[in-house]
């Protein structure tokens, strides 16, 4: 399939600390791309220009042919960011934050119906979504967030841990719909530290360490390349 997101030389500076240093890598249709790496590899800051909360400071993002750095507005009604740390507005109900939502991404009242009944269909807590956010676990409100961040079916979705804060049973719920959505045609920017989840849900994945992408391919790749059993071992090898 063609690629959805195209990285080229890619840079941020803050200061004299350069903490992505030129890296490129692309994303295809359909496909699961991982950028995997120890706390402070970069992978979060590259994460964050690609969604065009951050601004390059060197380098080229295209997402289905819009120039991100130079049209973000345009960029951003083509993709979708959960990152780690995201919240909802607690006082909310799930179901009336998931319609508010709808109406912040689509003018077209049809197009607002059909996002917050696909966001109802795949947060899977059916009748808890009459209920306030504040009374969700941490796991509800990560299934909460998920739907919110795909139900408008973006061309990429970047999605930083996405099954944090979930028990067993739940995250495989979040990557079964994850694969069920990439099968449709939608991209995903993955970011986790779960070597398991990224073996499972990836196709192809890069490893980051000090601002640098070291080795990138499918995960049987890059166990071969690094004679490794798995991707803890292989991200073990690149981190030291």
């Amino acid at each position: 399939m063609a690629d959805v997101l195209r990285v080229s030389g890619l840079s941020k500076h803050y200061g004299r600390l350069e903490a992505v240093r030129g890296i490129g890598f692309s994303v295809r249709a359909g496909e699961v791309f991982a950028l995997i790496g120890p706390n402070g590899a970069g992978k979060t800051t590259t994460l964050r220009m690609v969604a065009t909360i951050l601004q390059p400071s060197a380098g080229a993002i295209e997402l289905d042919g819009i120039d991100v750095v130079s049209d973000p507005a345009s960029a951003r009604a083509r993709l979708s960011y959960l990152p780690e740390e995201a919240g909802a507005y607690k006082s909310m109900r799930g179901r009336e934050y998931l319609r508010f939502m709808a109406e912040v991404f689509f003018d077209d009242r049809e197009r607002q119906t059909e996002s917050l009944a696909s966001a109802a269909e795949i947060s899977g807590l059916g009748d808890r979504l009459d209920d306030k956010i504040g009374t969700y676990s941490k796991g509800m409100a990560r299934k909460l967030l998920l739907a919110r961040a795909i139900m408008t079916r973006p061309k990429l979705a970047i999605l930083d841990e996405p099954t944090s804060g979930l028990d067993v049973l739940g995250a495989l719920d979040v990557r079964d719909t994850i694969k069920e959505f990439t099968r449709s045609g939608m991209a995903v920017l993955l970011s986790s530290h779960n070597m398991l989840e990224i073996e499972y849900l990836s196709d192809r994945v890069s490893v980051i360490h000090q601002g640098t992408i070291h080795a990138t391919g499918t995960p049987a790749e890059l166990k071969e390349r690094f004679g490794a059993d798995n991707l803890e071992e292989v991200f073990a090898e690149v981190a030291r």
